[in-house]
């Protein structure tokens, strides 16, 4: 079997409908994809920041940094938009759906898009819902051994008694 040609099994591109147009995105060169990753190792230490109280500014892009990544992740689609006037929450989204696209998939990128960048309340509902019902139906182990007892009715005492430890009986 031979190697095919990766252009023949990779998407060219990452299409985002606005308004009626289509952008279509080029994909990512080989720098700007390890950039992107590094953004979501940014994204890991900030929100890591935000649960121990750190001021995000230790760990956040700043202004110039993110539009150099707009521009990067969008290539030759960021100036198209700015030349038909879009908002900037759309090149803001379509930015932050290439960078999902690139690093995580292509179905994250396709969620983030549809819901306009925000999350998505039905799905984080889904998921919560999910996380409930796998936790009710988890059983817990009712002793250190994971044995459980079942109550049974006494039955009638039978057979002989064993050896005391004491002359008292107890």
């Amino acid at each position: 079997m031979a190697f095919r040609d990766l252009s023949d099994v990779l998407d060219a591109g990452l299409p985002l409908p606005y308004k009626g147009k289509t952008y279509l995105v080029p994909a990512v060169d080989a720098e700007t994809g390890l950039r992107l990753q590094r953004l979501t190792e940014v994204a890991a230490q900030a929100a890591k920041a935000a649960e121990d109280g750190v001021p995000l500014d230790t760990v956040a892009l700043d202004d110039a940094e993110e539009v150099d990544l707009y521009r990067d992740a969008l290539g030759t689609v960021y100036d198209e938009m700015l030349a038909d006037r879009v908002p900037f929450d759309v090149l803001k989204v379509a930015a932050v759906t290439v960078w999902l696209d690139t690093t995580v998939s292509r179905e994250a990128a396709e969620a983030y898009w549809n819901a306009a960048g925000a999350p998505d309340p039905e799905a984080l509902a889904g998921n919560r819902a999910n996380r409930r019902a796998a936790a009710r139906s988890t059983r817990r182990p009712g002793s250190v051994s994971g044995t459980t007892r079942t109550p049974k009715a006494t039955p009638a005492k039978t057979g002989t008694r064993g050896r005391r430890s004491s002359a008292t009986g107890s």
